[in-house]
């Protein structure tokens, strides 16, 4: 089955692709929408505008929404509470992109894993 394609800038999609391939542990997912999670905990993502955003610790978000001033990011008509919008500055930095991608993928594999809702393969 072919892959839908996000009705956003592809040229996000393929600056967040290369991103993610570039760290072993991390594996974009989504068709519509790319996001990233572990342990069934998202902590990246697409909304449907073309925002990316990512899921920080309260301390880290806090001290990204202070540097950057950042508006909430918001999905679907709700406000992504513990997600940070993240500005072309950043996304668009190799540096910064990978620094809070780091963050964003430390703070989610503290969290406790969500159990899987997939039926097991025979």
């Amino acid at each position: 089955m072919a892959r839908a394609k996000p009705t956003f800038a592809l040229k996000r999609v393929v600056r967040f692709e290369q991103q993610i391939a570039a760290h072993p542990d991390i594996e974009s997912q989504g068709a519509a929408n790319p996001y990233t999670s572990v342990n069934g905990n998202m902590f990246s993502c697409f909304n449907k505008e073309g925002h990316f955003a990512l899921r920080l610790s309260e301390a880290d978000r806090a001290q990204f929404e202070e540097q950057f001033k950042t508006p909430p990011f918001i999905s679907y008509d709700t406000v992504m509470k513990e997600y940070v919008n993240v500005p072309d500055e950043v996304f668009f930095s190799d540096e910064l992109f990978r620094k809070y991608l780091d963050l964003s993928f430390d703070y989610v594999r503290s969290l406790k894993p969500k159990p899987t809702t997939r039926k097991p393969e025979k």
